[in-house]
């Protein structure tokens, strides 16, 4: 459990890809975390390798109920409205730190095994069998298979989500930009306005 864990990063799509071995999910806005729990210490690693235990100990508190002593997640941290959406606003204020929960869509490694090299369609079992009896503060993404995925996008576009992530079902956990993680946007959600603004000063 001592190996680093670094996340895989989607790459943006044109579409949403719709043949049978693809897996969708509901992007959260939020912020990207890894989760690493090894006995009674849990750390909570960003995409630069900070540890953020500390700042948000709902999602610690969360993992150290589990059952299991040893497990590698990976999700996004968020603050949820009543209605259940996520609110950025919210999380980036600081003002909310100790509801923040984690929106679990992967796992890394369980008892001490890598499950880093197992194609998706066996790693979300594991993850599934982590969270069934999951404490609140981490809960498992939702997601759909096969030609749904534009329809899924349609839906989170029209309740004002940030978009969907597809994945392949039969490859790899690999660290950095995955041609096999597609991300397809919400074009009028904030966080789409907000990339734009990063890579403006940029391209000037």
């Amino acid at each position: 459990m001592s190996k680093p864990y670094e996340p895989a990063l989607p790459v943006m799509g044109t579409k949403v890809p719709t043949g049978p071995d693809w897996m969708h999910e509901i992007k959260y806005d939020g912020y990207r975390l890894i989760v690493v729990r090894e006995n009674d210490r849990v750390r909570l690693l960003t995409r630069n390798g900070h540890d953020w235990a500390k700042r948000f100990p709902f999602i610690v508190e969360a993992a150290l109920k589990n059952r299991q002593t040893h497990f590698v997640i990976d999700g996004e941290a968020v603050v949820l409205t009543m209605t259940g959406l996520p609110d950025f606003d919210a999380l980036h204020s600081r003002r909310h730190d100790d509801e923040v929960q984690l929106y679990a869509f992967d796992m890394l490694a369980g008892d001490g095994d890598d499950y880093r090299s197992l194609p998706l369609k066996l790693r979300k079992p594991h993850l599934a069998r982590l969270l069934a009896r999951r404490p609140e503060g981490i809960f498992a993404a939702p997601y759909e298979q096969g030609e749904i995925g534009p329809e899924l996008l349609r839906q989170a576009c029209l309740h004002g989500l940030e978009g969907t992530v597809s994945k392949h079902a039969d490859r790899a956990y690999r660290a950095g930009r995955c041609d096999h993680w597609i991300k397809n946007k919400n074009r009028q959600h904030p966080a789409f306005q907000r990339v734009r603004d990063m890579v403006a000063p940029q391209e000037q």
